[in-house]
């Protein structure tokens, strides 16, 4: 089986292969993974498998060891794989939020066509119906809450993105976990704490449901660039910098689709016999 220590714009991963055997492992066996000698070393953990519905079925666990549906970093790195090995121009990779279309942009670079945003108060999933554009939260004291009113997108994972005046105000690991399980969000809720430098530009940090804060994160990315073009807050191409570098996300007219260009870095590889 080979394995790959890798990162999309500091979002890190290990990527077991298990296309010639599915590789499948407990919850418990996920964290030990993510958390050598007890530090957390990989934010989400990922397994190839053998599909008939396209090149690569990915299968993805966070740091906690909870299953999720969709990482967009991730998938960026799975495609650069893929197409390493196959020469392909378009890898097309099967996830449980569905199928996505990734591609070479140049430079150890990869674009991901990440699919519609699904923005209606049930997509999300909130516990009852309100605008997703401004939803009636606080987190904090009541009378002068931290934050509030975040607007929330579904990106194959949920997010709640809250727009500050500035990220680094605030204490993340601190205040994250608190909207991360706010009872408005049944299944949890990944946090973005997103500063709107100009039309083109927006600073962002995210709380990842299940990993905590991570140097990146690929979907919360796409969530944060429809919820502020939602908003008239940007336009619908913009550049996210986040603590591991600098993403690209499109927000497509024509047809709706969200497109995410990033950085891929192969840190080490190994084969051992199982």
């Amino acid at each position: 089986m080979h394995i790959f220590h890798m990162n999309g714009c500091g979002n890190r991963f290990v990527v077991f292969d298990g296309r010639e055997r599915p590789w499948r492992k407990t919850a418990e066996e996920i964290r030990q993974i993510a958390h050598p000698n007890g530090k957390q070393a990989f934010d989400q953990i990922i397994g190839m498998e053998s599909t008939p519905n396209g090149d690569v079925f990915m299968r993805i666990w966070n740091a906690d060891g909870s299953e999720v549906s969709a990482c967009g970093n991730a998938t960026r790195c799975v495609g650069w794989l893929v197409q390493r090995e196959t020469g392909q121009d378009e890898i097309l990779i099967e996830t449980e939020a569905g199928l996505l279309k990734a591609r070479a942009a140049g430079d150890d670079m990869i674009t991901v066509d990440m699919g519609e945003p699904r923005l209606e108060w049930e997509e999300i999933p909130l516990a009852e119906k309100m605008d997703t554009r401004f939803v009636d939260i606080k987190i904090g004291p009541m009378d002068n809450p931290v934050l509030s009113r975040p607007s929330c997108v579904n990106m194959g994972n949920p997010h709640a993105v809250f727009f500050v005046d500035d990220v680094n105000a605030y204490d993340i690991p601190a205040v994250g976990p608190l909207a991360e399980w706010h009872p408005l969000f049944p299944e949890g809720v990944n946090v973005g704490f997103a500063q709107v430098i100009d039309r083109q530009t927006i600073r962002l940090r995210v709380w990842e449901r299940g990993a905590g804060l991570t140097l990146a994160c690929g979907t919360g990315a796409c969530a944060a660039a429809v919820a502020a073009a939602r908003l008239g807050r940007t336009e619908r191409k913009v550049k996210m910098i986040l603590d591991g570098g600098e993403l690209h996300i499109e927000w497509r007219e024509s047809d709706n689709h969200v497109l995410m260009t990033g950085p891929v870095e192969l840190e080490g590889e190994l084969q051992i016999a199982r």
